[in-house]
């Protein structure tokens, strides 16, 4: 089988795969002060609980933003699995030509969203990542990275509107249904939820405008169904694509299932 490894600001996904079929998947927050050996001890747990043993894992693949974590897991991986995990950076293959001024800059989920999108749609594409930051990204038909945009997430966004506004509570974020709220909290809901909305949909306009009029639009990330079911801008929603693309990356780097 082969471990996934999603390493975001927040979240950590991981997904296992036997063959072509993700088996199961799992969300975790991604914890800096947890050491090599916690995290070992969380997998076990979590692999124990789908009755799945420690020795089915014989090839793991990360794709990571927070450096501190890669190398923790790392050693997570080398000490609990005996296994050598293929880092997504300079080096590896993955297919996608990426046109940017500096290519290194891209982020790894950036690029592994880029190439599984390309596998199952093709192009062009615009792919918008709901995760800590919200970002924007360009592919084009030939399957070239050709750049994006970066947003502050939701979930940051809101924090900061609860942190630093003392009278302002927090809040669930679920659908506000109107966008005239009637008190505080649902003031609050309209204009988290509905403001990033209204973002998406210009930003997919003005994407379109430079990409082109016919670009697909896939959607990813942990706050995904709940922008998603609120704006006709989004065409697919996609919650493991970044997981699709480190299996697709895996089998191109000849790693074994």
């Amino acid at each position: 089988m082969i471990l996934t490894m999603d390493i975001g600001n927040t979240n950590t996904v991981l997904g296992l795969y036997e063959g072509d079929d993700l088996k199961t998947h799992w969300r975790i927050s991604t914890d800096r002060n947890k050491t090599p050996d916690e995290y070992g001890m969380l997998f076990r747990n979590l692999f124990k609980s789908a009755d799945i043993t420690d020795d089915a894992v014989n090839s793991i693949i990360i794709s990571s933003v927070v450096p501190p974590i890669l190398r923790i897991l790392k050693k997570t991986a080398y000490r609990y699995f005996n296994v050598n995990p293929l880092v997504i950076g300079p080096g590896v293959k993955t297919g996608m030509n990426i046109k940017m001024d500096n290519p290194k800059e891209v982020g790894a989920d950036r690029i592994v969203n880029a190439v599984a999108g390309h596998q199952f749609y093709q192009g062009p594409l615009i792919i918008v990542d709901f995760g800590t930051a919200t970002t924007f990204c360009a592919i084009s038909e030939k399957g070239e990275y050709l750049g994006g945009a970066i947003a502050p997430g939701i979930g940051i966004s809101s924090e900061a509107l609860f942190s630093q506004s003392a009278k302002l509570p927090r809040i669930e974020l679920i659908e506000p249904g109107h966008a005239i709220g009637k008190n505080t909290i649902d003031g609050m809901k309209s204009g988290i939820v509905y403001g990033f909305v209204g973002q998406v949909e210009y930003l997919v306009k003005k994407f379109k405008k430079e990409l082109s009029k016919e670009a697909v639009v896939i959607a990813t990330g942990g706050l995904v169904s709940l922008i998603a079911a609120e704006t006709d801008s989004i065409d697919y929603v996609e919650p493991f694509l970044t997981l699709k693309g480190l299996k697709h990356i895996a089998d191109i780097n000849g790693m074994g299932s």
